[in-house]
């Protein structure tokens, strides 16, 4: 078998219209299922275009258990491409921060620039542009150490 690409992420939400706020007005992500009009009963799906979508979010309630933080076993986070530049990092930066989201961190990675933020549920998120004219599949870029991002 070969994995071809990564398809889809699903996550368990307390409130799934909260949670679908926060990804279409934060984030920009368009609302598939139900539609964005509709009211959302249960679950919302996502698509940026690419397939028929990329992120599903299903609601258990309030009373599930939250996310824990620090060191777990389970996702760290997931990333989200949001441009080709640290222009459009910038942009990002201010859309999530004019919404009250804070941001959890900012570092270089060297073949990318990411900044970290949580959803209302408190999975993680990085938001990330590739970092121009760098080969990422150079072994000096990927053992490269983490900086701090100065955007």
């Amino acid at each position: 078998m070969k994995v071809h690409e990564l398809g889809h992420i699903v996550l368990y939400v307390g409130d799934a219209e909260r949670s679908a706020r926060f990804y279409r007005e934060v984030l920009g992500w368009r609302q598939v299922m139900p539609p964005a009009t509709a009211p959302v009963e249960g679950f919302v799906m996502f698509s940026s275009g690419r397939t028929h979508h990329e992120l599903l979010l299903i609601e258990v309630g309030a009373s599930a258990t939250p996310v824990p933080e620090g060191r777990r076993l389970g996702m760290y986070h997931f990333g989200l491409k949001v441009g080709d530049t640290d222009d459009e990092l910038r942009e990002a930066r201010d859309r999530v921060l004019d919404s009250g989201t804070p941001l959890l961190g900012a570092s270089d990675h060297g073949m990318t620039h990411s900044l970290y933020i949580a959803d209302p549920d408190g999975n993680e998120i990085e938001l990330y542009i590739d970092v121009p004219g760098v080969r990422w599949d150079d072994p000096a870029v990927l053992a490269s150490p983490i900086r701090p991002l100065h955007l």
